[in-house]
């Protein structure tokens, strides 16, 4: 007691300037930590397995601390996006269709690290990701979900409906997106512009006729068009090796090159989209990739996601390949970033997540007169036929 008493005392008699001092030294301590770190470092990543290429992208990645900070805040932003969707959706707020994205965010946001913004993306239901990946605000985002006229789409599109400028959806038909992505590049090529479009879809969709069909004409006339697989290794409740008989989705193409890369790996998505958007942009024509991924959810928010495979599995995909883990452990043991400076971002994420929500949950939904804008993109004023013949709405492009 008689030494605390003392020490007190001490405190008290040094007054304000020893606090000060202490402060000042910490403030040094801080400012010469983040003077410390790397401004970048060099990774080796996973061989990609290869069809029909010679070579294949580099084994080796170079990261910036610049770089690393903004994935892992991407990637950070969609995870908990998800999260809080999943919550929304138990609340009921959120209805109909949702597929969430978590567990796979290094495949979005790798993929976008590798092309440029008027690039095109074209991908399936599950869209969340690249929709945000893409440049589409949170708010936005889970205001779409909630149906609610802040959306991105005004309220009217929904969990698989997202759009915005060279992102083109969102789309429910499973695999229809696929030939939509050709014509895509199509375009790419007929403008020559030097552009390429990212077409995705999934291990399920993987076998519709649909697809095989487009690869055919994309192969014909050389489209600048990146076909990429996201295997999550279920196709709804249906594992790879029950659906296909085949499971190496990378040699699908038959004529096409293929590659095949650790989708938890954002350096990993990055450096073999990398090598895919040159193939193209050199007038190669198209190219494969096969995504090796997972997904923490179930196939929708209808599904548990436990029936067809077991907890213990999901547990050790999260332990051992968890894309936001590794990408942190790399950058904490290579001075790219602290700890503590990641939990701020982590906390900046959650907040912004928080105050999304809010707007989500608030924002009015749009009126009624609106359901029949935005049919076309910059067509004069039509009407458009109600339930019945009676029942009219005005169309506004």
């Amino acid at each position: 007691m008689r030494k605390m008493l003392l020490a007190a005392l001490s405190r008290v008699l040094q007054g304000p300037a020893a606090a000060a001092g202490r402060t000042a030294s910490r403030v040094m301590v801080a400012s010469r930590n983040y003077a410390d770190f790397a401004n970048e470092a060099t990774f080796e990543i996973k061989q990609c397995d290869l069809h029909r290429l010679e070579e294949g992208p580099s084994t080796t990645a170079v990261m910036t601390r610049e770089e690393g900070l903004h994935y892992y805040k991407t990637m950070q932003t969609i995870r908990r996006m998800e999260l809080k969707s999943d919550q929304l959706y138990k609340q009921k707020i959120i209805r109909g269709f949702c597929h969430l994205y978590d567990g796979q965010e290094a495949c979005c946001v790798g993929l976008e690290a590798a092309i440029k913004p008027t690039d095109h993306v074209i991908t399936a239901y599950r869209a969340h990701g690249f929709t945000y990946a893409r440049g589409v605000p949170v708010r936005e985002i889970l205001a779409e979900l909630t149906g609610r006229k802040g959306g991105c789409v005004k309220g009217k599109g929904g969990s698989m409906h997202m759009y915005t400028k060279n992102f083109y959806g969102g789309n429910g038909i499973v695999g229809a997106q696929v030939p939509l992505g050709a014509g895509i590049a199509l375009a790419c090529k007929y403008f020559g512009k030097n552009e390429v479009c990212l077409t995705l879809y999934g291990d399920g969709a993987a076998n519709q006729g649909q697809i095989f069909e487009t690869y055919n004409m994309a192969a014909l006339w050389k489209l600048p068009c990146i076909f990429i697989c996201e295997n999550n290794r279920y196709g709804m409740g249906t594992s790879v090796e029950r659906a296909a008989a085949s499971t190496d989705y990378y040699k699908r193409g038959d004529f096409i090159p293929g590659l095949r890369v650790d989708g938890m790996d954002i350096l990993c998505v990055r450096e073999a989209a990398k090598f895919a958007a040159e193939f193209c942009r050199a007038g190669k024509g198209p190219i494969l990739m096969e995504l090796q991924t997972y997904r923490y959810h179930g196939h929708s928010m209808s599904d548990p996601g436990i029936s067809y495979r077991t907890r213990e599995e999901i547990q050790e995909v999260r332990s051992k390949s968890d894309p936001i883990t590794l990408l942190k452990d790399r950058m904490v043991n290579n001075n790219l970033a602290s700890i503590e400076e990641l939990k701020e971002i982590d906390v900046a994420v959650r907040k912004e997540i928080e105050e999304a929500a809010q707007f989500a949950t608030t924002d009015p939904e749009p009126p009624l007169e609106e359901l029949g804008n935005h049919i076309y993109f910059n067509e004069p004023p039509f009407e458009v036929r109600g339930p019945n013949q009676w029942i009219r709405y005005k169309s506004v492009s």
